[in-house]
């Protein structure tokens, strides 16, 4: 004969007693919170930034806070709507950040075409003139050198970005640029 059904009811922490638990440092109550709420955040999130990788991460900041931060008052309301006015403070933060760097490469993209517009055709051809004089400098180096200067100054690798890419010590970098850097400006001294 099979076994009555259990009358005790399952317990379903409250918001409050989840938040406690996590800042006594309660990792199973942070899950709990997130499986909770994680729809509810990335939905809002969703909602204003049109972007799931930037939703996702918004999500992900916002528990982290939670765990990280003691950033939910319960006097001033329920956690989901803390939850939803948190996301929504940072999202538009987000769209700032955003709007100001478009802004920024749009004014820039609009300096480099007047700038590009206004060259004369005699500018063009002494451009076209350096950059062959540059090449054929280039080509006097050896290739190691070559090599560290091109990834750096046209690849914008920093020195040690380019010692890790090429898998050689820094200070081999280092004395391949300076000893490249010191021939090319010989080179190139008469011209320029």
């Amino acid at each position: 004969m099979d076994a009555p059904p259990s009358t005790e009811s399952v317990h379903c922490p409250s918001d409050l007693d989840l938040i406690q638990a996590i800042r006594s440092g309660q990792v199973d109550a942070l899950d709990t919170l997130y499986e909770r709420y994680a729809k509810l955040v990335y939905s809002l999130a969703f909602k204003m930034l049109r972007d799931v990788g930037e939703s996702e991460d918004l999500t992900q900041d916002t528990f982290l806070a939670l765990w990280q931060r003691d950033i939910y008052d319960p006097s001033r309301g329920s956690l989901s709507r803390f939850l939803m006015i948190y996301v929504r403070s940072r999202a538009i933060d987000r769209l700032r950040t955003k709007g100001t760097r478009t802004q920024v490469l749009q004014r820039w993209r609009m300096a480099m075409k007047s700038e590009t517009s206004g060259i004369s055709p005699l500018d063009h051809v002494s451009m076209g003139e350096r950059s062959r004089i540059t090449r054929d400098a280039l080509e006097q180096l050896s290739d190691a050198e070559r090599q560290v200067l091109e990834i750096a100054y046209y690849q914008g690798y920093s020195q040690s970005e380019v010692a890790q890419k090429l898998g050689i010590p820094l200070g081999t970098v280092k004395t391949r640029s300076r000893q490249g850097l010191k021939k090319l400006r010989k080179a190139l001294q008469q011209y320029f």
